[in-house]
Order: structure tokens, then C-alpha cells, then sequence
């Protein structure tokens, strides 16, 4: 196999990943200054965004809505992985965008919402402490197995291995 069918064969399983998956784990900074980790049923609309319809009284949506840069982490469920310490997964940076009642894509994207979640989101919807929000990523990782680490370019879907001299270098720019 050469290298752009490998390029492409990874693609494709971290976008198998992302469709074969729900819900997400979402990591926010909380008032306090300190993490949170949660979940949150989603859906990807046309524009690559992760889209969740979050209740006011969760702890995340203050988070999100206060402070937008949070982390979202979609994962292989333990029962198929062949290692715990390897399994697949798709981390993501992302800054949140509330998309408000009147926007254009507001309704299409809770029309997906129902399409995959059911007549829950019509009632949800009725609810006033329910914001629709965009998890718009940034920057990516993707890992598939022990030492089958990709640093993902979000914007041209590009995957860069990640060897011990690129964490390096990427230590030391996050250092400085």
C-alpha cells in the first residue's frame, strides 16, 4: 500500500469512528478554573461541526457558554478493543459557537437531532434552558493503535504522523 492509500485508509476510520458514535466525551473549564469532563449526545452537520443541545443546568453549557475552548473525545467502546491501552480514538480542540433560535441552520440542525434521536428533541425544544451549541474543532489527534498516532489538520483533513521528534517539537511550541 502506498503512502496516499494510507492516507486515505486512515481518514477513513477516524470518519467511520465519528459516525459509529453517538455521543461524545466533552472536557470544559469550569468557573473555578478546573476541569470538567462530561458527555453529550451530538450530531456532525454540514460543516464538520459537532452539534449538542445542552441544558442550561449542566454543568458544561455554563462552562461552554463563559469559556468556548473546550476538548471533545470520541473513543472505540471497550468491548471491541482488542487492547485498553491502545484503543482508537479521535480527540479534538474546539471552540463552542451557540447557535441562537432565529439562525438559519438552527432548525436544520435540530431536524437532524430528531432525525437521530427521536421525538425526545421536540419536547427538549420546548424548554427554555435548552442551548443548541457548535463545537467547531480546531486542531485534532488521532490514534488507532500503539505508535499509529496522527496529529489531524482540521481544515484539509491532512494526518501527520506523530513520532517521537514531532511531539517534541510540538512540546516546545506549546512551551513558548
Amino acid at each position: 500500500m502506498d503512502l496516499a492509500q494510507q492516507q486515505a485508509s486512515i481518514q477513513a476510520g477516524y470518519r467511520a469512528l465519528i459516525e459509529s458514535r453517538a455521543t461524545l466525551s466533552l472536557a470544559t473549564l469550569g468557573p473555578d478554573g478546573r476541569a470538567d469532563i462530561s458527555y453529550a449526545p451530538f450530531v456532525q452537520d454540514g460543516q464538520g461541526r459537532f452539534c449538542i443541545f445542552v441544558s442550561r443546568l449542566a454543568a458544561h453549557t455554563g462552562n461552554l457558554l463563559r469559556e468556548p475552548e473546550a476538548s471533545v473525545m470520541l473513543i472505540q467502546p471497550e468491548s471491541e478493543a482488542g487492547n485498553l491501552f491502545a484503543r482508537e480514538r479521535l480527540t479534538l480542540r474546539c471552540r463552542a459557537e451557540e447557535i441562537h433560535r432565529h439562525a438559519a441552520d438552527y432548525e436544520v440542525i435540530l431536524q437532524l437531532m430528531e432525525a437521530r434521536f427521536g421525538p425526545l428533541i421536540a419536547q427538549l425544544r420546548t424548554l427554555g434552558d435548552f442551548h443548541l451549541l457548535a463545537l467547531v474543532p480546531h486542531s485534532g489527534t488521532y490514534v488507532v493503535g500503539f505508535g499509529r498516532a496522527y496529529e489531524l489538520d482540521v481544515v484539509s483533513g491532512e494526518l501527520r504522523h506523530i513520532d517521537a521528534d514531532r511531539l517534541r517539537v510540538r512540546s516546545q511550541q506549546q512551551a513558548d
